[in-house]
């Protein structure tokens, strides 16, 4: 269901993924909350235009769509594959997206600035998702006027992008830490060195499965390429931090975290109903023994895939139905059990 995930990427046992966003908004245009609605749509096709016609530096293949022109599972499925935001399927008359056939690249269209630019890649990529998103960027200026100053960089509707308008950000999955209740003292110092720590979908989200979204907190006065190694040297810091606890729980609670895991397989393996909650925190489990050896046979990167599978609206996109929470429940559960019991 993920298109773009693969077991490519290093650090690819903790780091499950890597995003850049580039922010950027029109010359002579209101911001999107203030735009006209006939403005809004000409931001549309002018956008649209310059990316699909214009794809002088950019291989991927892309589609257009409008807000209002994609049923609402399929909007909030395309959260769940964090390829849009939950801002965006609010603008269901002004807002669009383009997003390239492969799933890597989506561009946000009226969504909090005019034109976001988003680069997925598996494990730690960020320089080669910078690389992709800048191409994509100079596509759209080849018939775009950006909004830009010499002295400050892009204008963006909100002041912590203004600057270069990138956010770099990590997807990690830190069970150790979790585990041994450390997770939110290493977060919080990672914090105080000027990053963002956030839940599975962004900001105002919580963390699930023990998966946390790290990434810069400010855009102005830095360059791109510096951003990028900033999150690069804290990613690899907690990176260590969580594989040398793992190493320590192995050497020295082996006996625990082995019957943790079994049992969390166990679980999934039989459960007839579970919520997206519990089977979250269970798949962390799984994960774990299988980065340690612990359980043999099962692909890691077919349960990142899974997480985004058992999501409240991908559950009903499967199904091509709407269901109510205890329906979806039940559904979980047996999707969960095929997919394991298939390994």
């Amino acid at each position: 269901m993920l298109k773009w995930l693969d077991n490519s990427g290093k650090e690819r046992d903790i780091v499950i993924s890597s995003r850049i966003r580039l922010a950027r908004n029109l010359k002579n245009y209101k911001f999107p909350t203030k735009l006209k609605k006939e403005e809004a749509q000409k931001i549309l096709e002018d956008v649209k235009n310059s990316m699909i016609n214009g794809k002088s530096n950019v291989t991927e293949d892309y589609t257009f769509f409008k807000m209002k022109d994609i049923p609402v599972i399929e909007r909030n499925v395309l959260i769940e594959k964090h390829l849009i935001s939950p801002a965006l399927t609010e603008k269901t008359e002004t807002g669009g997206v383009i997003l390239s056939n492969d799933e890597k690249v989506s561009i946000l269209i009226n969504e909090e600035d005019h034109v976001r630019i988003q680069k997925l890649g598996s494990g730690l990529c960020l320089d080669k998702c910078w690389e992709s998103s800048s191409n994509i960027d100079d596509v759209l200026e080849q018939n775009l006027n950006y909004a830009f100053d010499e002295r400050i960089g892009y204008i963006t509707s909100c002041p912590t992008n203004i600057g270069t308008g990138m956010r770099a950000s990590v997807m990690m999955h830190l069970p150790a830490l979790s585990l041994t209740n450390q997770a939110e003292k290493i977060l919080l110092a990672a914090s105080q060195l000027g990053v963002a720590v956030r839940g599975v979908y962004g900001e105002g989200t919580k963390s699930m499965g023990n998966l946390y979204q790290i990434s810069n907190q400010g855009t102005l006065g830095l360059s791109e390429e510096k951003i990028i190694d900033k999150i690069n040297k804290i990613t690899m810091q907690i990176v260590e931090k969580e594989r040398s606890i793992r190493e320590s729980l192995m050497t020295n609670q082996k006996i625990a975290l082995e019957d943790k895991v079994l049992r969390s397989y166990g679980i999934l393996n039989s459960a007839k109903v579970i919520s997206t909650q519990e089977a979250m925190k269970l798949i962390s489990n799984v994960k774990l023994g299988i980065e340690l050896g612990i359980i043999e046979g099962i692909n890691s990167n077919e349960l990142d895939i899974l997480i985004t599978e058992i999501q409240p609206y991908s559950i009903q996109y499967i199904t091509r139905e709407e269901l109510a929470q205890k329906a979806r429940d039940i559904k979980r559960a047996e999707i969960i059990k095929n997919k394991l019991s298939n390994k």
